[in-house]
């Protein structure tokens, strides 16, 4: 037998409301213009159509999407006015008070009307947000707007058309303007760009200093204009090489090392070991000082700060042999460089075949004429949460440093110099300590110092930009030191072989800029016994960084967002007229209902039995 069924059929409606306009979307669907693609900006503003016609301006278009906000650099076309130095509440990037941090465009040490002049981008963060507005790229023929434009590619693959937003209130999209002789020069010079210029026309110094740019020096005894140098170690051995420039506004340490076949000449006859080798000549404030080498307010004098004694060959000795150089240059943004200081270190090298000397050549830039107090701050390692790889601050008393592991020489014997503790980095350090002949007192003090460093951290700054006045803004290290356990042994002597930092730390605030801060550190020491009959020289020390994160993640949604459906409302429009019928012809002849009732019960007759 055959069944009867009802089969209701669903129908989907696209509801689009009335007057629907382009909303803002803090995720944009399609390209997102970058700050490094601003640079050249189309001016454009009349929308026309690709097929025949004539201009058609449009207000509204189909399919115009808002990407906003995106961080971006502020340009201007042709001579227009703008605030290219943002004023921005914090500045992310502002690591180094008193210095101008390179590419941070909101940094007010620099000193700069406009940024990117100097540097060659703007980090993430250091400009004004800006939004574009964005049309498919297909219904433009041609644009003429006064406003910046790009075309750019979405994740489909699709172009789409971006005009640069500076004011909500104004449309864009404007009516060509009417040229005539009037306005024609008016108009060139205020959306005109750079012309053509003539091949054989010769290139000019740069007005100003760019970041990474080399430093002119100039030499007056001989007249000769050369860089200022700062030697880097190359190869296996990190030989010195002579011709590594310093770059403008990059402030570097770098070491490197000297053999010598003969020293008793060297001694006396090397620059590279004479102090007076590293500040004979000036440096020039900006590189148009070359054209006018003969004016001395574009030459700064290398100013000496330390002593600097001229090596002396006295016996099997060379003495005030030049171990470090350390360059301070204060530079003012355009202005270039207002000032240069030096100071040496010295050594004394022992004339033996095979000598050698290890150098460290230091150059460090700060702002020109900042307070004392600025600079005492030291530099920050975020601001205000961590930058993963910047150095993990500490504090003892009132003395702000940065946490510091082991270094070995190349013999495997621990090092003078320390490693950075480098936040959210795991490392592990180990080196040989030679063992003087002493109490067991004075072993266990020295090994400690060696392990933690001097001073001893007490605490531990909990944000990158932790200020040592404040005190809320450090968290105490927590520390166990070794127990000495119940032990038959007088002449043992208990001291510590390795300490393992661990560092708690989480990321807060917004998941879109996390910001990272320390939720606590301590110090975990492991010892051994020493007989004090032993006659071992040397202990090998281990230290340990280990960084936790305990981050809390915000939980997620626990349910779909529920369709809205929607039906016909005359979806049971065919039941209603055939139930208002039977309720009218009830005094008539046999109801639609009883028919109905029969034919069914016939249909029910008939199933085989």
């Amino acid at each position: 037998m055959c069944t009867l069924q009802l089969v209701l059929l669903q129908v989907f409606f696209l509801m689009l409301p009335e007057g629907a306009r382009p909303q803002p979307s803090s995720s944009p669907s399609g390209a997102v213009p970058t700050s490094s693609e601003l640079g050249s900006g189309t001016q454009g503003g009349t929308l026309l159509s690709s097929s025949l016609g004539t201009a058609t301006p449009r207000a509204v278009l189909p399919g115009i999407s808002t990407v906003g906000p995106t961080l971006v650099a502020p340009t201007a076309p042709g001579n227009r006015t703008v605030d290219l130095f943002p004023v921005l509440p914090i500045c992310v990037c502002d690591l180094t008070p008193g210095t101008c941090d390179i590419n941070c465009c909101c940094d007010g040490d620099c000193y700069l009307l406009h940024p990117r002049t100097v540097f060659s981008f703007c980090l993430p963060g250091s400009v004004r947000s800006s939004s574009w507005v964005c049309v498919d790229n297909s219904l433009i023929f041609r644009s003429n707007s006064p406003f910046p434009s790009r075309v750019f590619m979405d994740s489909n693959g699709i172009g789409q058309f971006c005009v640069h937003v500076n004011n909500s209130k104004l449309n864009y999209f404007q009516t060509l303007q009417e040229v005539n002789a009037t306005n024609f020069q008016a108009l060139a010079a205020e959306f005109g760009g750079e012309s053509f210029t003539s091949t054989f026309q010769t290139q000019s110094s740069p007005p100003f200093y760019r970041a990474g740019d080399p430093i002119l020096t100039y030499f007056p005894k001989w007249s000769v204009i050369s860089l200022l140098r700062q030697p880097a170690g190359v190869g296996a051995g990190g030989l010195c090489a002579e011709s590594n420039p310093a770059g403008f506004l990059e402030s570097k340490s770098t070491t490197c090392t000297r053999f010598f076949k003969n020293l008793t000449d060297s001694c006396i006859l090397d620059p590279a070991l004479d102090a007076a080798s590293y500040y004979n000549f000036t440096v020039l404030k900006i590189p148009r000082g070359m054209t006018d080498l003969q004016n001395m307010k574009f030459q700064v004098p290398v100013t000496l700060v330390s002593q600097a004694d001229p090596p002396l060959l006295a016996g099997n000795t060379c003495q005030n042999a030049v171990s470090q150089v350390i360059y301070d240059i204060e530079t003012n943004g355009t202005f270039g460089i207002q000032k240069v200081s030096v100071s040496f270190g010295h050594t004394n090298l022992t004339i033996e075949p095979g000598a050698s000397l290890q150098q460290h050549f230091i150059i460090r830039f700060r702002a020109f004429q900042q307070s004392t107090a600025a600079s005492l701050t030291g530099p920050k390692s975020g601001n205000p949460g961590y930058i993963v790889g910047k150095p993990l601050l500490a504090l003892t008393g009132d003395i702000r440093h940065v946490m510091t592991l082991m270094k070995s020489q190349g013999n495997g014997i621990c090092s003078v110099k320390r490693h950075e503790v480098q936040f959210g980095v795991n490392a592990i350090s180990g080196c040989k300590l030679r063992l003087k002949k002493a109490d067991c007192s004075h072993l266990q003090q020295e090994i400690y110092q060696t392990l933690h460093g001097r001073p001893r951290p007490e605490h531990v700054a909990i944000f990158g930009n932790a200020d040592p006045a404040q005190k809320g803004g450090w968290t105490r290290i927590l520390s166990r030191s070794c127990s000495v356990s119940a032990m038959n042994c007088t002449s043992c002597c208990f001291i510590p072989v390795s300490l393992e930092i661990q560092v708690l730390w989480a990321n807060i605030g917004l998941q879109s800029n996390p910001q990272a801060h320390v939720s606590g550190a301590r110090f975990l020491y492991q010892c051994q016994f020493r007989q004090d009959s032993q006659q071992e020289t040397e202990v090998s020390l281990t230290t340990l960084v280990n960084f936790v994160d305990i981050t809390q993640k915000p939980e997620p949604p626990r349910g779909q967002p529920r369709m809205d459906w929607k039906m016909p409302f005359d979806f049971f429009f065919p039941f209603q007229v055939v139930f208002s019928r039977g309720v009218d012809s009830q005094k008539g002849s046999v109801s639609p209902i009883l028919i109905l009732c029969l034919l069914l019960l016939g249909v029910l007759n008939l199933e085989p039995k």
